[in-house]
């Protein structure tokens, strides 16, 4: 090290003035001899400290580098931590709305659930009406004529016959369907019938059907005779 060199350099100094104290009686030429002995050690000396400098020198710039380098692997450490923690709060923000996604699948399958039992609830009660309906205009298809056909979009096709004394056999209908409430729907009366529409609130508010038919057919058996 430098301060090593330095102590042999203090080293040399002293020896040389031993050397010159003792030789002070010498001879001109010994004192030549010494002289350039020790520009010769002082020269030595100076070389081996530009070495040691120059080597300090490069230790001082290797550590330089070597801590620029780690202040850059710090920064890229740092940033691939940053980025980390931003996909760790993507990942939870994705898991939180899947959450909330899955918890409204459910609620929808509830939903869909709750109006499918309701809307099979319902058919079956449309359908015991129908079979109702059925049963009720068999008991007066002999004595009101009347016959019953189901068509299309669940419709029953009421026809009655025996109305025109003239023309016993001349058919006169209307249509009935059970509408998405469960109420009577009327329509397709031929001929047509002004008073088909009471008709059709009268029995939503009494639920008499067999009322109901026996007023559509004296209508028709009015219009007949007016």
């Amino acid at each position: 090290m430098v301060e090593d060199e330095l102590a042999l350099f203090d080293k040399s100094i002293n020896e040389f003035g031993n050397k010159f104290k003792n030789t002070l009686s010498d001879t001109p030429c010994q004192m030549v001899g010494l002289r350039d002995a020790y520009k010769d050690s002082i020269k030595a000396l100076a070389e081996k400290l530009s070495v040691k400098l120059k080597e300090e020198e490069r230790m001082v710039e290797m550590f330089l580098e070597y801590q620029n380098q780690l202040c850059k692997q710090n920064k890229l450490i740092q940033e691939k931590k940053d980025n980390l923690l931003k996909l760790i709060a993507e990942v939870k923000d994705k898991k939180q709305e899947l959450e909330v996604l899955t918890t409204n699948i459910q609620d929808l399958k509830e939903e869909y659930s709750r109006k499918k039992e309701t809307i099979s609830t319902a058919s079956k009660a449309n359908e015991e009406r129908l079979k109702r309906l059925q049963k009720s205009a068999d008991l007066y298809k002999d004595r009101l004529g009347l016959e019953i056909r189901k068509i299309y979009g669940d419709k029953l096709q009421f026809i009655f016959t025996n109305i025109d004394p003239k023309h016993p056999e001349t058919p006169f209908m209307f249509s009935l369907h059970l509408n998405e409430a469960g109420d009577y729907e009327v329509s397709d009366s031929a001929p047509h019938l002004e008073c088909l529409a009471e008709f059709q609130e009268n029995v939503r508010k009494t639920n008499n059907f067999s009322a109901f038919l026996a007023n559509v057919r004296k209508a028709f058996t009015a219009m007949v005779y007016n």
